[in-house]
């Protein structure tokens, strides 16, 4: 892979600093922040071994290594961090977590674990997520979008944002509160209970959760329902308690929205089902569930290729990412959203959940009820050139597309949402 600028720039300040000196690990990590911040990383790995402390961060979704220090410089890097975290120098056989609190800087975390050859860390950016404030600015399709605006207005029932780790989740349901808070312009109580606050949103009564002080999801949400909200954002549904919370909550006239891990709406409700909540829970108070993954989007380097079959659907146009300057070699520069939805009122998915079927028939109930899945989204946007056939192989494996369905990806030219 080409060198970016950014990692050039690193290795030439880097070398101009004396590792002797007392303010060094200081002034590595300043600038270690500093770059990753300007690169747009979300992530930066600090792996020791036996040639030293490999750095690498993560861009667009993709890890990539960027410098190496010294086995001598490992341990005053990862305590310098550890020192603005707030954690414990002295402890390096256990795994902590803390956070980089600075004025001006959005939430960072940190969290340290021990291994063979001394203190992994890895560093954790929220710089940025701000801008994303409204749907237009993640880049949401239309299709759902004019679904989920309407499943947003009604006043009781959960909606699901599912998705793996890194794919935007929390992003979206900050969206979802933005948009409330403008159609409903102060009339309605929006309240959150987070695990950390990432991003504060205007008008919004917001909480960060304390584990060990017995502030838990659970109870939280339990006494947030006797403070007369209207809509709840919950961080994430964790365990079996939270979920039967959650949907009790739904059922008592709250809008609630959270997050997920799954990999389909269809996976989401198999998921709930296997932590034993109950069918009916589910079937009354599930409105909507979202599903969505982030694909890096080409650069204005890609060439256009051949036609291509994959997986029986043919595509009548493909690309070839290239790499230049401006995307640092990769051929991509940003990312953007693919996404499913499923109202189960709207479909079969309703009997599904009580008959208790799995994933793969409700999948095929929704498709055939009108659900454009994920692969056929991801499929729409390889034709209209925004991203490759390897990228959408890389994010979502081998897609379940069947020949019948090539009749779902359109013709080239259709209009694409940009983040």
């Amino acid at each position: 892979m080409v060198a970016s600028m950014l990692t050039e720039r690193f290795d030439s300040q880097l070398a101009q600093l004396e590792a002797d000196t007392p303010e060094f690990a200081t002034e590595v990590v300043d600038m270690l922040l500093a770059t990753a911040r300007d690169a747009r990383a979300s992530d930066i790995h600090l792996i020791p071994g036996p040639q030293g402390l490999e750095m690498s961060w993560r861009v667009d979704g993709v890890l990539q290594t960027v410098s190496r220090f010294s086995s001598a410089a490992s341990p005053r890097i990862i305590s310098r961090l550890k020192v603005l975290a707030d954690l414990l120098t002295y402890r390096t056989q256990v795994p902590q977590e803390g956070r980089i609190r600075a004025a001006g800087v959005s939430e960072t975390r940190v969290s340290t674990f021990p291994t063979l050859y001394g203190e992994k860390a890895v560093v954790r950016l929220f710089g940025g997520a701000e801008h994303l404030g409204r749907f237009t600015d993640l880049g949401v399709p239309p299709e759902v979008l004019d679904r989920l605006q309407t499943e947003l207005s009604e006043t009781s029932g959960v909606i699901l944002v599912v998705g793996p780790a890194g794919s935007g989740k929390t992003t979206t349901c900050y969206a979802c509160l933005r948009e409330i808070l403008e159609v409903c312009g102060g009339q309605r109580s929006l309240v959150t209970l987070e695990d950390p606050v990432e991003v504060v949103v205007d008008g919004v009564s917001q909480s960060h959760v304390q584990a060990e002080a017995g502030f838990d999801m659970q109870l939280g949400l339990r006494s947030l329902m006797r403070q007369d909200p209207d809509v709840i954002m919950l961080g994430e549904i964790r365990d079996r308690p939270t979920a039967e919370t959650v949907f009790q909550a739904a059922l008592t006239g709250h809008l609630v929205l959270t997050t997920f891990h799954a990999g389909s709406v269809a996976g989401a409700i198999s998921r709930l089902l296997d932590m034993d909540v109950e069918p009916y829970l589910l079937r009354s108070g599930l409105r909507a569930i979202v599903c969505q993954r982030l694909l890096r989007r080409l650069c204005s380097c890609a060439v256009e290729s051949d036609p291509q079959t994959f997986m029986g659907v043919t595509l009548a146009r493909t690309w070839t990412a290239i790499g230049c300057p401006e995307c640092r070699g990769t051929g991509y520069l940003g990312r953007m959203l693919v996404t499913e939805i499923l109202v189960p009122a709207a479909s079969a998915a309703a009997r599904q959940i009580v008959d208790r079927n799995d994933a793969s028939e409700i999948e095929r109930q929704a498709i055939a009820a009108g659900m454009v899945s994920q692969s056929q989204s991801a499929l729409r946007a390889v034709e209209r050139g925004e991203t490759t056939i390897a990228e959408v192989v890389r994010v979502l494996g081998i897609p379940r597309c069947r020949p019948e369905d090539s009749a779902a990806v359109p013709e080239v030219g259709a209009a694409a949402a940009d983040p």
